[in-house]
Formats: structure tokens, C-alpha cells, sequence
């Protein structure tokens, strides 16, 4: 008799999937059909495969790199200028031609305007805000795909907690977990942040911290633009705590189901469970990992190719870390969402900061990752996608949100902004959607936030409206949104 110890459903990874009683029926009624546990769950994936309709693009991901551009870029000046517009819209920086004929960028995006046919802009990002008009909110609902009941007027939430909707990376590794002995989800190099609140939007929350992504935050502040040449594997935070149980308990599991099942390992064996958990169990002292992380071995080039700064060499690890086999990559713009500088929460100062600092940083680094991604071939099966939590107010000098805003700066705006996405099917040198004549609210097809994670969620061939079980066992859709299907090809 098989005998699995512990209390029913308590100690695993995801007590909220514990076996039911209706479970119990499931299988023992298969017996009863003459039919195996694998009969059963051939004849289960079939159906699925009826069921769901899969369309363009349907599970051509096995990888995704965001490039989250947090603090909300101007939309107007970077890849959607518009002219013949009041002096008070029009954007400082001149118009230069793109790849796609017809399709302007504004000067200071020369690179990326050489290889914008290699990717799909969107320019028709749309929501209206639910107290979504400062950046913590927006941010939530963009990495989670859901708004929050605890939202101030400000837009601030609380701190991140266990009972917090998952980030969309954290639903990818939990439905598809890691076959390779690699880190399967990393965030770097700093975490989403507005002001006190750190962290909200880029948790597993309700999935449990198995689930969290790895976090590389090097030492240094964001104005350190040298820090991520002095990255370190020990600077990765593997939570053992967490991890090494994890695997451990699996590991024990599955022995006790040796002993007790032998035919168990004969109806698996072409998927060499052996030699997977074997590898599972390293992976703390990998030299996959250890060898992603060795930026220094690219030659001198190839890093000042993608920008020796550290947005650009965030750029560069997060190609290193798909090549080696991790499956999410989420690359935070390196400065706190509402701050000065290089931020791109341009209240004031807008045309020296942009042309200077955050719109250089830019183009080199999404330029060369887009451009070298696709050399190798890892654009095939990586979506490479660029956009923020919101863009940018058409008229300067005006308040959107409460801010201030100075003559040479735009407030928040997320009635229409941009995004690119690249990759993994996607239409090349493709522009779907229209932005107005004052770039203020889409002519046609906008394409909501929750509705862009759907479509990641559909390129690795999981349903959007798969349903998951929160905190209080509640079903929930990963995400209340379609696809759109048109973005591929």
C-alpha cells in the first residue's frame, strides 16, 4: 500500500492544491475503466488541446526578458512624436525616419530606429485609472494583471505581503516549471519601487515564496552606473530557506513512490526524473548559473555595444541569463519610479534629462539586446517587450495626478502610451493601434495592460483564463483579459 506521510495537502509546496476527495474518486473511477494514470492524462490533455482556442502565437515562448521602463516614459518623446500640434504638445526633439516607412522616432532614438523592424509597437497602451494614477498602483496591476483594494488617493499601497495577487513570472515557472538546471525567474538589478514601497507587483504572493523570483540588486546606489561590472553570484538571493526545502521534499516524495510504485519510474523514464532531480538539487552551486553571470567574459565590444552603464549591462546579463536557461527575466529600470535624474518620471526638466541621461541609456541598450537576441537566434522562442505603467500628459506643464509639473515637464498619463514587443511570433516592423493627433487616447485597437499580459501568458501556451486558487482558496483567472493574437504573425 502506498503511503504518502504528512497531513493531506499541508505540507506540500502548494497546500491550495491539496487532493480532494473528488480527485480521489477521479482516479480510483480510472481503475474501474481499465485505463492507467497516464491513459488518464493523455486523454486529459486531449480534451485540453480541444478546448482551448490557441491561435497566432500559441506556445511559441519558451522565454521572456520585460524591459520595465517604471517611472512611465513620454510617449510623445520617444516613438510617437507628433507634428502640426500646439507648441505645448509638440515635442523639443526633431523626427527622425524608422525601418518602417511612415513610422517616425524622435532624434535622440537613432539605434533603435534602425532595428524597430525587427519588433511590434503598440501604440495604443490604454486604461483609464481606478486610483491608478501614481506609479505603485499602476505598477501592480501591469506585473499582476489586478488592481488592489488598498489604494490611498495618492495611488500608494501598502508593502508587499502573502496575500498579494503573483507576479505573471511567478504564474509562468508555477504552470511550467524549470526542465533546466537554471535560475528559472530573475529580477535585476533593483526591485520595482515608489517611494517607501518597495517590492509591490514583484512577489509570487498568494503562490508562496517558492514561487519569488531571484533577485540580483548589486551594491551601489542607482546612480552608480559602474556597479553591475562588480556583480558577484553571491549577490544572487537564492533563498535556500526556501528553495533547498522545496527540493529536499520533492526528493523524499518521490523515493517514497519508488519504494512503494516501481512501475511508476518504467512509465516515466523518457523523462529522466532521475537525472533532473540530481541536477534540481545543484543547482545552488551551478556552474550554469555562476557561468550566466560572468558578464566580464563578454569581449570589451560587446559590452560597450550594449552601454557601459548599468541599464545596458543589464541588458547584456539578461540575454546571458535566457541563453543559459532561465525562463523569466524581468530587467527594472534602474532608478526609483518617482524620482530625478535619470528617472523617467519627468515632472520637470524633461528635454535636458531625456536627452541626457534615461533616452541614450535607452536606445543603446534595447537596441543592442533586440539586435544581438536576434543574431544568435533567441528572438525565435524569447519575447523581448519594453513598456511602463503609463506614459506621459500630451500638454506640458499641466497636473494630472496631483504632481507638480514645471514648464519642460509632462505628468502621468495612462490613456495612451507605448510599448514594444519582440519575439516569439510576433509581427516584425508591425505598428498595431493608432494614437489621436495630440497622442491623448487611441483611434484604433487599444490594447489594455492586463490584455498585454494575456498575450504573454498565450505565447507560452498557457490560457490566460487558467483558473488559480488564492490565499483563501478563491478561484481566480490569471489574468481577466484576452490575448491579442493580431500582434503575431
Amino acid at each position: 500500500m502506498l503511503r504518502i506521510p504528512g497531513q493531506a495537502g499541508k505540507d506540500l509546496c502548494d497546500s491550495h492544491l491539496a487532493p480532494t476527495r473528488r480527485d480521489i474518486l477521479r482516479i480510483g473511477g480510472s481503475g474501474l475503466l481499465a485505463m492507467s494514470l497516464g491513459q488518464m492524462f493523455q486523454l486529459k490533455a486531449r480534451a485540453d488541446e480541444k478546448t482551448i482556442s490557441r491561435g497566432p502565437g500559441w506556445g511559441k515562448a519558451k522565454s521572456v526578458i520585460l524591459v520595465y521602463l517604471q517611472g512611465g516614459p513620454s510617449h510623445i518623446d520617444l516613438w510617437d512624436p507628433k507634428e502640426n500640434v500646439p507648441e505645448k504638445i509638440r515635442s523639443a526633439f526633431g523626427n527622425i525616419p524608422t525601418k518602417i516607412p511612415g513610422i517616425n522616432f524622435t532624434e535622440i532614438l537613432p539605434k533603435l530606429a534602425k532595428v524597430n523592424d525587427k519588433m511590434t509597437m503598440i501604440r495604443s497602451m490604454s486604461y483609464t485609472p481606478n486610483g491608478l494614477f501614481n506609479h505603485t498602483a499602476a505598477i501592480y496591476q501591469m506585473m499582476t494583471g489586478y488592481t488592489t483594494d488598498k489604494v490611498s488617493p495618492s495611488g500608494q499601497l501598502e508593502p508587499p505581503n502573502a496575500k498579494d495577487y503573483p507576479n505573471f513570472g511567478s504564474q509562468i515557472i508555477r504552470m511550467q516549471p524549470q526542465t533546466e538546471p537554471m535560475l528559472p525567474f530573475v529580477t535585476l538589478p533593483r526591485p520595482l519601487q515608489e517611494s517607501n514601497v518597495v517590492g509591490k507587483g514583484g512577489t509570487a504572493g498568494f503562490l508562496g515564496k517558492g514561487f519569488d523570483p531571484y533577485t540580483l540588486y548589486p551594491e551601489g546606489d542607482d546612480m552608480d552606473m559602474q556597479k553591475m561590472s562588480r556583480i558577484k553570484i553571491e549577490d544572487l538571493k537564492l533563498r535556500p530557506d526556501v528553495f533547498a526545502v522545496r527540493l529536499q521534499r520533492r526528493a523524499r516524495l518521490r523515493q517514497e513512490l519508488e519504494a512503494a510504485m516501481p512501475e511508476i519510474d518504467k512509465a516515466v523514464e523518457q523523462y529522466h526524473l532521475s537525472e533532473y532531480y540530481e541536477r534540481a538539487l545543484n543547482l545552488v552551486v551551478s556552474g550554469r548559473a555562476r557561468e550566466a553571470f560572468a558578464i566580464e567574459r563578454e569581449t570589451p565590444q560587446m559590452r560597450e555595444r550594449y552601454g557601459l552603464n548599468t541599464f545596458g549591462q543589464s541588458c547584456l546579463l539578461a540575454r546571458r541569463l535566457v541563453e543559459a536557461g532561465t525562463k523569466v527575466v524581468e530587467l527594472v529600470w534602474p532608478k526609483v519610479a518617482n524620482s530625478d535624474n535619470h528617472s523617467w518620471d519627468h515632472h520637470v526638466g524633461l528635454t535636458q534629462r531625456m536627452k541626457n541621461q534615461s533616452g541614450p541609456m535607452l536606445d543603446t541598450g534595447l537596441a543592442a539586446l533586440i539586435d544581438d537576441m536576434d543574431e544568435k537566434g533567441l528572438l525565435a522562442e524569447t519575447l523581448v517587450i519594453a513598456v511602463g505603467e503609463f506614459g506621459r500628459s500630451p500638454e506640458r506643464g499641466v497636473s494630472t495626478s496631483g504632481n507638480g509639473n514645471s514648464a519642460d515637464g509632462r505628468d502621468h498619463w495612462p490613456y495612451c502610451y507605448t510599448a514594444c514587443i519582440a519575439g516569439a511570433g510576433i509581427k516584425r516592423g508591425y505598428v498595431h493601434g493608432k494614437s489621436d493627433k495630440t497622442a491623448s487616447s487611441p483611434l484604433e485597437d487599444p490594447v489594455h495592460p492586463t490584455e498585454l499580459l494575456a498575450t504573454i501568458y498565450h505565447a507560452f501556451g498557457i490560457d490566460p483564463e487558467t483558473i488559480v486558487f488564492n490565499h483563501l482558496n478563491q478561484p481566480r483567472e490569471l489574468v481577466k483579459a484576452k490575448a491579442v493574437t493580431a500582434l503575431f504573425a
